[in-house]
């Protein structure tokens, strides 16, 4: 008989006043009991509209029934048919706007809470199982893949899993993109990103790091060097700035340097001695999963006043609602209709406050968002001693730079097709955010799996006309 429950299982948490003193994961994982009632409440569609929602095309009902049959091994071999990184998925998936948004249960209740169940299948699998993935069977041909993402990680298992020989070459020193520099311990722990990164090398994939791919080697030296074909999956890691006075005062930072200090850098640990700024009043400018993850984690420094500056109301917000809700919880403050104009330092050149406008909104602009519109006069001052600019990225230029005919657009993203991800140079490929410019990490995945499929048709058509 189905759980006719209206509502999810609740995930057990953190208190709030805890879990914003620590970078211990907040949310706590389901039990095996609280899985099996979660998955039936499941009815099995016919025509499964979950999957429809899913960029990697989990088979979503599959893994569930095998769950509501506690078969927690068999609905982990259902997952890993589709994606390559289920224990991250199940943290870091945006479902309430994917999978679950296409729930049957959500038209009068809440949908089945796909995410937790796919989190709960893969963490299970990780304590119960002493078994290393096989390795495939050589075919015999190399692919290059640029960068060690999700998009680039993805296409590499999926490429691994039918034979290739694949070699990932990353530009930092640890292999796993936004998942290890970006996204905060306490929402996605490293030590699980660091096993699904293992999982690959155990089906033999080579992963060398301190490889930038347009100063270390170009693309016509990998070709040059026996690969059939190559992958970009370098992500977006080139900040935005506002342009505004102070943006270059000490205590100043972008999202993604104060991130990348706290989480790849280990700052967020004592015996690191990685240099930061511990705020005690920190502002932290945009409405983002990334603002939402540097403001969590000023909190968790020791900072007593966190605000998030935000031009819009909080439904034109693009971070996801539970991120907003455990930011509250945990002690945030929204200054919302709010603008940031400059950044003042003190005498020593350091961040003392931010100048901000308040802001109303008119009419909507090409996003579909209300277009926000400053009131004169209404400048005010938060005292602050750090400010953090998360208002998103941009795609680094240095491989289109340093390739000729790779196109890109205004933006700077490399062009490819959105079905083949196939780019304007013959045997390239690109996909993620390299080419959609900063968006989500199991959108990157999506890209990442049909690069790979295009690769291996490519490669096999090339070598029947050989």
């Amino acid at each position: 008989m189905p759980n006719m429950t209206m509502t999810k299982t609740p995930m057990p948490e953190q208190q709030p006043d805890v879990r914003n003193h620590n970078f211990e994961e907040v949310a706590l994982g389901y039990t095996e009991e609280m899985a099996v009632g979660e998955a039936q409440r499941c009815l099995h569609c016919k025509n499964k509209p979950c999957v429809s929602g899913c960029p990697v095309m989990v088979p979503i009902p599959d893994f569930i029934a095998h769950v509501a049959n506690r078969e927690f091994e068999e609905a982990y071999q259902v997952l890993t048919t589709a994606t390559s990184l289920p224990a991250v998925c199940g943290r870091v998936c945006p479902q309430e706007t994917q999978c679950e948004s296409k729930c049957v249960r959500g038209i009068k209740g809440e949908p089945v809470g796909i995410g937790r169940l796919e989190r709960f299948v893969a963490d299970w699998h990780m304590a119960h199982s002493q078994e290393t993935p096989a390795r495939p069977a050589s075919n015999g041909h190399k692919v290059a893949v640029i960068g060690a993402g999700p998009a680039s990680l993805t296409c590499a298992g999926d490429l691994a899993n039918m034979g290739y020989e694949v070699t990932v070459f990353e530009a930092l020193h640890t292999a796993g993109g936004v998942l290890m520099y970006g996204i905060p311990q306490f929402r996605l722990p490293k030590e699980i990103v660091q096993k699904e990164i293992d999982g690959l090398r155990a089906k033999g994939v080579t992963i060398l790091t301190d490889m930038v791919i347009g100063k270390v080697l170009t693309l016509d030296e990998l070709f040059a060097d026996g690969f059939e074909a190559i992958f970009i999956g370098s992500g977006a890691g080139l900040p935005n700035f506002m342009h505004i006075p102070g943006e270059g005062l000490v205590g100043a930072y972008s999202a993604n340097e104060f991130l990348t200090r706290v989480n790849l850098m280990k700052a967020y640990r004592p015996e690191y001695d990685t240099p930061i700024i511990r705020p005690k009043n920190a502002a932290i400018v945009g409405g983002g999963n990334v603002a939402m993850d540097a403001a969590r984690t000023a909190k968790r420094l020791g900072a007593e006043n966190v605000y998030i500056v935000y031009r819009r109301s909080e439904k034109e917000m693009p971070a996801r609602a539970e991120e907003i809700h455990h930011a509250k919880e945990e002690g945030i403050e929204f200054r919302l209709l709010t603008n940031p104009v400059a950044i003042h330092g003190d005498e020593t050149g350091r961040v003392c406050s931010i100048e901000c406008v308040e802001m109303e909104l008119g009419e909507p602009d090409a996003s579909g968002r209300r277009r926000p519109i400053e009131k004169k006069g209404s400048n005010f001052e938060l005292p602050v001693d750090c400010a953090i600019i998360a208002i998103g990225n941009s795609p680094n230029p240095l491989i289109p730079s340093s390739t000729a005919g790779l196109e890109v657009n205004r933006r700077g993203c490399i062009v490819a097709d959105e079905e083949t991800a196939a780019t304007s140079l013959p045997g390239v490929y690109a996909a993620g955010d390299a080419v959609s410019g900063a968006a989500t990490v199991i959108l990157a995945m999506g890209g990442g799996k049909r690069a790979a499929k295009s690769i291996d048709a490519y490669i096999r058509g090339k070598a029947k006309t050989e």
